[in-house]
């Protein structure tokens, strides 16, 4: 294992040790303020239901202090609901104990699930991408025409598939957690091309056509793959939902000090649902179909977004199309200027 994975797996060992010792802290002194409220409550009970024998030895009086004598009749029944009621609180205190240790696992198991799903989806397009390569470089084949430019954009999608999943480990790894991700610096016009290679396959098929303009010199605080896969992820859901033969616009400007990335579609819009949740994983549309993708691009793109310190957001939302703003850091290489 690497460093990263040594570091991490410590971390989640020391992690799920103090919640084992937090919960039998909160058992241990939990237990003993029960026991010791029970214990304090039945002896001013007992105190409080006894009384004085007034009758000295052989049934004469008796002068001063005595024995006390109790009616059990009458104490038993608050004793044995006193010991239930400790028994029911010291079980609940337990339970949520027990339900705060396990709360590391239960989180790892997330992370887990999420990991698997999102690699899933991550691989799904460039290799619906690739398949469609395929198709084209054996039709091309058996009309005896060249392949070379087929066989290179094939390559290309490779390396697409093997920088997301170099991208997902290292991201596993370190729990999200980069220490490069400071440093990262991307090229928007690179990503633009890589992002619209990956998908225009499909939109061809489709008829649909994308336009892409942003500044060569143009640059952001974020990884290139990461970049490039929250694009693919965009592109996707533009593609997706907008007419055959329409045009999906990606656009890039200069705001400030951050890099404002606009993904323009012209389907029906997002109806069922409120903007923000399409973020959230699994989360769909009215107008997504059977079938069509599981509400897992969006979170991905969130999750980008956010691990380089920039956001994502539905601009605006109508009949007419939906706009998509992803805003990131600018890094100030060179001269930047407005793409128009």
């Amino acid at each position: 294992m690497s460093h990263a994975t040594d570091r991490a797996t410590a971390a989640d060992l020391a992690r799920v040790q103090r919640s084992a010792l937090r919960g039998g802290l909160w058992v241990g002194l939990a237990s003993a303020a029960i026991v010791t409220t029970v214990t304090a409550t039945i002896v001013t009970a007992l105190v409080s239901a006894s009384r004085p024998e007034r009758r000295g030895p052989l049934g004469g009086p008796r002068e001063g202090p005595g024995d006390r004598i109790l009616d059990l009749d009458d104490v038993l029944p608050l004793v044995i609901a006193l010991g239930a009621i400790g028994v029911v609180i010291l079980g609940c205190i337990a339970w949520y104990a027990s339900r705060r240790a396990a709360q590391p696992l239960a989180d790892a198991l997330s992370v887990q699930r999420a990991f698997v799903a999102d690699a899933s989806h991550e691989l799904r397009t460039p290799l619906t991408t690739l398949s469609s390569r395929i198709q084209l470089a054996e039709h091309r084949l058996r009309n005896g025409d060249d392949v070379s430019r087929v066989l290179q954009d094939m390559r290309h999608d490779a390396r697409v598939m093997d920088a997301v999943l170099t991208d997902l480990l290292l991201a596993a790894e370190t729990a999200g957690v980069r220490t490069d991700d400071v440093s990262a610096e991307a090229s928007v016009a690179a990503a633009f091309s890589d992002a619209v290679r990956t998908i225009e396959p499909r939109a061809a098929e489709r008829g649909i056509r994308i336009s892409a303009e942003a500044a060569p010199e143009l640059r952001v605080g974020a990884d290139a793959t990461a970049l490039t896969r929250a694009l693919i992820a965009l592109l996707d859901n533009a593609v997706r939902y907008s007419q055959d033969g329409a045009e999906v616009a990606l656009d890039a400007r200069v705001d400030g000090r951050s890099v404002q990335i606009r993904v323009t579609d012209t389907g029906p819009g997002l109806r069922g649902i409120d903007p923000d949740r399409v973020f959230e994983r699994f989360a769909r549309s009215n107008t997504a179909k059977q079938g069509e993708g599981f509400g897992l691009g969006l979170a991905l793109v969130r999750d980008v977004a956010a691990r380089f310190g920039g956001s994502v957001e539905v601009e605006s939302t109508s009949a007419n199309g939906t706009t998509f703003r992803l805003a990131l850091p600018r890094r100030r290489t060179g001269e930047s200027r407005h793409v128009n």
